[in-house]
């Protein structure tokens, strides 16, 4: 598909943006006008890349935190958060005609680091979002994608603990049921393609960008 190629009706035009910039987004960006809807990020890339892409497509963007996601200094100064984004961390977003929510970080693997979790820490922050989707009425109407950075374990796991994926989301997948599951992290192996199925849900793996078509569920 062609970075201009969104010609459906009916349907959500998303980029999403994980682990890498990119310098190709980055000159169509500055060069197209892209006919987009929304923005998402699965975490680990610089907040002032963020910021860039929030002013040059001037639509919602929402994002997670990676392991590596940390203040950069810019020529203003420290920046400790994309300015213009929304942070989707342990939280519910209607956009677009669609419901999302996301958890981000990554297995454990220093004794101390931010955005760094072990599975039991990552266990109760999914009971927590739990909470919220409850509270929100999500169990009406049904999740249409959940954004992460990490991904499902045993699906799309790293050869190294630090890239395993969290069992406790396999169990967020067979309750809620999103129609997307979206993260970066972990590439999926050799030979493996950057997509699977779980249940009913598509699980999409994004490292630097791409574009989804999703269809509205809602008004």
């Amino acid at each position: 598909m062609s970075l201009l190629g969104f010609v459906e009706w009916g349907v959500v035009r998303i980029l999403v943006v994980a682990d890498e910039p990119s310098s190709s987004l980055e000159r169509a960006v500055a060069k197209e006008k892209l006919n987009l809807d929304l923005v998402i990020s699965c975490g680990d890339l610089p907040y002032d890349y963020l910021e860039f892409l929030v002013d040059a497509l001037d639509v919602p963007l929402f994002y997670v935190h990676g392991n590596h996601d940390r203040p950069v200094i810019t020529e203003e100064g420290l920046l400790g958060a994309p300015r213009g984004a929304t942070l989707l961390e342990g939280r519910v977003a209607r956009r677009a005609g669609l419901l999302l929510a996301g958890l981000g970080g990554s297995p454990r693997y220093l004794p101390s680091g931010a955005h760094q979790f072990w599975e039991w820490e990552m266990a109760w922050r999914v009971r927590k979002l739990e909470l919220r989707l409850i509270v929100s009425g999500v169990w009406r109407t049904g999740l249409d994608i959940w954004v992460t950075h990490a991904p499902p374990r045993g699906v799309h796991d790293g050869p190294d603990p630090a890239h395993q994926g969290f069992s406790c989301f396999l169990g967020f997948l067979r309750r809620w049921r999103p129609r997307f599951m979206i993260h970066g992290h972990a590439a999926p192996r050799p030979g493996l393609p950057q997509e699977a199925v779980v249940g009913s849900t598509r699980v999409i793996f994004v490292r630097g960008y791409r574009f989804l078509e999703v269809a509205r569920a809602r008004a």
